[in-house]
């Protein structure tokens, strides 16, 4: 099949999680290409994710909000872009339960600004990355692509939402979209409000973890590098139109990925507080990955064990990154 080739890339959210490591992966993997990062800066982006390439001639960021027609516009006036890639979403399911409009505005019509300007500056390629949570929760089996979506809390919903969205244009306009729907990623530049990163910077602060309920549900975790080797591929060789599940098969419940980090960092069990459940939480996701397998030959390459263990010594190494995160959450 062949590669599609670049020029540059408008790259939403990337001073976020996946964001960041995406854009690290395509420049170390791609020299040739010049990334636009465009991000809001809310709570979870965070500029020191990139400070390392800050200052690289085909990197340049613009601080802005995907739902601002403006800002849009004139990244799109002032380059040609080839591909838009789109990470900017609201993301943490707790916050959504509290204020779900704001998940509504950023994820459902940030995605449509962009859309319009996909459409009418003519743009190669628009990449959605979604979530497996836009399914729900599955009891045995795994999704595929052609499953319904059923999803179950205000932030999925507009995840599908945005997919819906998305959709709607390649059928009516002919825009050439991508869709893929991960599982839950992990590894560093993580913000310490998700599972691993706050369970792993709170044992070293000898605090206690909070587990929601009996600590059974069901995830499939995947390393935040493999995602971003997934994510290539479909932006470079994708069918147009289609969806794709990334998934690394490892599937685990919230207790044991607990209690691994627990040892890992060094502490006992005796660190694990249960707390009321998350309301309206799936129990399982799961997704069927044979798609992007059997089309574009993607696997991940990561070994869930060691890259847990990675993932644990970067935190316990960078506390000067994660220390003011927590210290603002907290207050």
């Amino acid at each position: 099949m062949e590669s599609r080739k670049f020029h540059t890339l408008l790259v939403t959210g990337g001073a976020g999680f996946i964001g960041s490591n995406f854009i690290h992966f395509m420049l170390k993997k791609y020299p040739g290409y010049k990334i636009i990062n465009l991000d809001k800066l809310t709570y979870a982006g965070n500029l020191e994710n990139l400070r390392d390439i800050e200052d690289s001639p085909n990197y340049e960021f613009v601080k802005g909000d995907i739902a601002d027609r403006d800002i849009v516009r004139d990244i799109f006036t002032g380059e040609k872009i080839n591909a838009v890639i789109n990470f900017a979403a609201e993301s943490h399911v707790d916050r959504s339960i509290e204020d779900p409009g704001v998940f509504i505005q950023t994820d459902v019509y940030g995605t449509f600004v962009l859309l319009e300007a996909v459409k009418q500056y003519n743009c190669d390629i628009f990449l959605q990355i979604s979530t497996d949570e836009v399914y729900g929760s599955i009891a045995e089996g795994s999704f595929k692509e052609t499953d319904p979506l059923e999803p179950n809390s205000p932030y999925s919903a507009s995840k599908a939402g945005a997919e819906m969205i998305v959709r709607s244009f390649n059928k009516t306009y002919g825009t050439p979209i991508l869709i893929t729907r991960t599982s839950n990623n992990f590894g560093p530049y993580q913000y310490p409000e998700k599972l691993i990163p706050l369970f792993v910077t709170n044992l070293i602060d000898n605090k206690k973890v909070p587990l929601y309920g009996d600590g059974m549900n069901v995830r499939d975790w995947i390393y935040v590098t493999d995602n971003c080797g997934a994510l290539d591929i479909v932006l470079h060789k994708g069918s147009i139109g289609s969806i794709y599940n990334i998934g690394a098969k490892n599937e685990k419940p919230n207790l044991w990925i607990t209690k691994k980090l627990i040892e890992l960092v060094g502490k006992d069990e005796s660190f694990i507080q249960p707390v009321a459940d998350r309301l309206g939480h799936d129990r399982r996701y799961s997704v069927d990955c044979s798609r992007i397998e059997s089309e574009l030959g993607w696997r991940p390459g990561t070994d869930f064990t060691q890259a847990l263990e990675k993932t644990v010594r970067w935190y316990m190494d960078n506390e000067s990154w994660w220390r003011p995160l927590k210290q603002f959450q907290e207050k």
